[in-house]
C-alpha cells in the first residue's frame, strides 16, 4: 500500500463531474474511478454527457472500469451522497426521464445549487448555447468524428509516455487550445452562459459541454466549467465554506507519485 493510499478520502462538499463520455476509448474511467474512491462528498452533480451515446450507437465499446465508474456511483448515491445526473448532449436519450429517480440518482434537465452563504449557482450541461450543437447537428457530429481522431492520437501519445515513466499530458487539450477559432469560441460560449445566469437571476454557473475548466468572474457573474475526464482530468469541488475550486488529478497523481520514495531494483524484484 502506497502514501497516497493510506490516506483518508478528501471530504467535499460537493463535486461537480461532466464529459465522462463512458463508450469511448479516449474516456479516463481508471483515472475517475480513483478520484472517486479518495475524495467523499455531501452532493455529486453529473453535469451531462457521462455516457457518449452517440458513440456507443456506432460500436460498442464497454470495458470493466467503465462499469466500475457507473457502480462507484451508485454506491455513493445508496451511501447517502445526493447525487444529481443531468444529462447533455451525448447521453441527451436521459432527458426523456428528468424529474425521475433511478437508484437513488436524481435526473433533472437542470438544478440550482446554493452555496453556504446563500448564493444560487444555475448547474447545466451547456449545449444549448453551442450553436454549432444547437443549429447543425450533421456539422456538429462530424467535429465529434475529429475529435475522436485526435483523442485516439492523445491516447497512443500517452501510452508511450508511460512506458518512459512520463506523466500524463493532453495533446488533443495542447492542439485544441493554440487554435484561435476555438480560443474565440471558448470565450463567446463562456459569456453567453454567464448572460444566462444574469437573465436567471442567479449569482453563477456551473457547466461543462467545451471540455475546458475555468473559475472566473464575467460581468459579475461566477462561472464555472468542471472540464472533462477525456483530455484534462478535471473536477469542480466545493469546501464546507462554499469556496470553489478545480482539482486537475492526473496531475495530482502524478505529483503524488514523483513524492514517493523509490524502490531499489533488488526489492522490486521480490515483490
Amino acid at each position: 500500500m502506497t502514501a497516497i493510499e493510506r490516506h483518508q478520502p478528501a471530504r467535499h462538499r460537493t463535486i461537480f463531474l461532466s464529459d465522462i463520455h463512458l463508450g469511448t476509448r479516449g474516456c479516463q474511467a481508471e483515472l475517475l474511478l480513483d478520484f472517486l474512491k479518495k475524495n467523499e462528498s455531501e452532493n455529486l452533480y453529473l453535469v451531462g454527457d457521462i455516457v457518449d451515446g452517440w458513440r456507443l450507437k456506432r460500436w460498442w465499446y464497454w470495458p470493466q472500469a467503465h462499469n466500475d465508474v457507473v457502480q462507484k456511483v451508485m454506491r455513493k448515491a445508496r451511501k447517502g451522497t445526493n447525487v444529481v445526473y443531468i444529462p447533455g448532449n451525448h447521453d441527451e436519450a436521459a432527458r426523456q426521464y428528468c424529474q425521475l429517480t433511478f437508484g437513488e440518482v436524481k435526473v433533472e434537465q437542470e438544478a440550482i445549487h446554493v452555496l453556504p452563504d446563500g448564493r444560487k449557482l444555475l448547474i447545466i450541461h451547456g449545449d444549448e448555447f453551442d450553436g454549432i450543437v444547437r443549429y447543425a447537428r450533421w456539422l456538429a457530429i462530424l467535429g465529434d468524428w475529429a475529435y475522436t481522431t485526435a483523442l485516439r492520437l492523445n491516447t497512443a501519445f500517452n501510452w508511450w509516455r508511460r512506458k518512459l515513466g512520463l506523466p500524463y499530458w493532453s495533446l488533443s487539450a495542447y492542439l485544441k487550445h493554440k487554435v484561435k477559432n476555438a480560443v474565440q469560441f471558448i470565450d463567446n460560449y463562456e459569456h453567453a452562459v454567464s448572460s444566462e445566469a444574469r437573465r436567471r437571476g442567479v449569482d453563477g454557473v456551473v457547466c461543462g459541454h467545451i471540455h475546458h475548466a475555468e473559475i472566473r468572474t464575467i460581468d459579475g457573474i461566477l462561472y464555472c466549467n468542471d472540464g472533462d475526464w477525456v483530455e484534462s482530468c478535471t473536477a469542480l469541488v466545493e469546501d464546507f465554506e462554499g469556496r470553489l475550486r478545480i482539482v486537475r488529478w492526473a496531475e495530482e497523481v502524478a505529483r503524488a507519485q514523483s513524492r514517493l520514495p523509490r524502490l531499489a531494483p533488488a526489492r522490486l524484484a521480490a515483490e
